[in-house]
């Protein structure tokens, strides 16, 4: 079977840079993660497996200009560093090329400048009820450190770029020996990164990253709670010398209601209603998410009762059937009352009383309780 074209396998032109060729491979080998290919591992191994043949010769100057002109008759495989038809030299296993490619790519214990992950970042997101249930998309301003566009984030004055750490040998660790111990220890010199930067970019002052707020675009699931977290990947710090960008996890809070109260997927609320309507019953307007609807009270209804409306409440965010929306009747006790109206009260009160136990019921069984309780104790 006829081996594909280098340049092919890793989508650049023939006169791509070494800078891009190095970012080409870059991204096909984090295409080909056993990570992110769970159900075609096999497949993506090979592709990597590729990928990392036709960089290694394309990155290689003598190699390079011998297949520009011969093509695969003029690379010979077997001197390739880890290319070839035998799969790596035969020996280790894809995980232990993976990292060593990663460790190539972003500087590892080979003496090159080493990168670090961006650091992850938390945003506290204030949402209404009305939002967190029906879902939105909202923007936000985050400040972030971005990776410095003068220097390309290599901290290095444009045109130039940083030397070996003399100190450490470009390896970023030190060995200390103590007595019959023998210690390694981060290099004091360059931090670990292995680099010093003579000549330091002026923009980010060498730092590879400068300060910039980020407007951007959150779409918020309907359902979301309290607590709940929106990831947004690679939306973290930059990270430094070339290292890949953290996350932003945006935390929902959802603010009080001055009508509902929310548990997991159902709504409560408290509903106040009249001594009359307790008393003889009627039909109200209630509030929910979705508009108002009619609640008939039947008569008699005593306060604390709780009334239900099946799927008025909130489609969870991870699935599951709707809530609903339990409604708590109060009865509220008249204020402001005139010299007639407690006549009436009065008047009325004394009716009660005169048709014995049957219009308390519970009140003649507490009472009674009480009776029992007290005959009971001995003082």
């Amino acid at each position: 079977m006829s081996k594909r074209d280098y340049y092919t396998i890793l989508g650049v032109e023939k006169n791509v840079s070494d800078a891009d060729l190095k970012k080409a491979f870059k991204r096909l080998a984090m295409k080909c993660h056993p990570d992110r290919n769970q159900e075609n591992k096999d497949e993506a191994e090979e592709k990597f497996k590729e990928a990392k043949e036709a960089y290694d010769i394309l990155s290689n100057g003598q190699k390079r200009a011998a297949y520009d002109q011969f093509g695969h008759a003029g690379v010979d495989p077997s001197m390739g560093a880890g290319a070839g038809a035998g799969g790596f030299g035969g020996s280790g296993n894809f995980s232990d090329i993976f990292g060593d490619v990663f460790s190539d790519i972003f500087g590892g214990s080979g003496g090159g400048q080493r990168a670090y992950r961006g650091a992850d970042l938390r945003y506290k997101l204030d949402l209404d009820l009305e939002e967190a249930v029906a879902g939105t998309t909202v923007k936000i301003r985050v400040p972030v450190m971005v990776t410095c566009g003068e220097c390309e984030g290599s901290g290095a004055r444009k045109g130039t770029s940083a030397s070996s750490c003399t100190t450490c040998g470009g390896q970023g660790q030190v060995r200390m020996q103590q007595g019959f111990f023998s210690v390694q220890q981060t290099c004091p010199r360059c931090k670990g990164t292995g680099k010093i930067i003579t000549d330091p970019c002026g923009k980010c002052h060498g730092q590879g990253r400068v300060k910039q707020t980020r407007t951007l675009s959150v779409k918020v699931p309907a359902g979301v709670d309290t607590g709940d977290r929106i990831r947004l990947s690679g939306e973290g710090e930059a990270g430094e010398f070339g290292g890949p960008s953290g996350d932003l996890y945006v935390e929902t809070h959802v603010r009080e209601h001055n009508i509902f109260h929310r548990e997991d997927s159902n709504l409560y609320c408290e509903m106040p209603i009249s001594f009359v309507t307790a008393v003889l019953g009627g039909e109200l307007e209630v509030p929910t998410l979705g508009g108002k609807v009619k609640l008939k009270i039947p008569h008699e209804t005593q306060s604390g009762k709780m009334f239900r409306l099946r799927g008025k409440g909130v489609k969870p965010v991870r699935g599951g059937a709707v809530g609903d929306l339990m409604c708590r009747v109060v009865v509220e006790t008249p204020v402001s009352l005139s010299a007639a109206q407690k006549d009436i009260l009065r008047e009325f009160d004394q009716s009660l009383i005169a048709g014995s136990n049957k219009h308390s019921p519970r009140s003649h069984s507490w009472m009674n309780g009480v009776k029992k309780f007290f005959d009971g104790m001995k003082f």
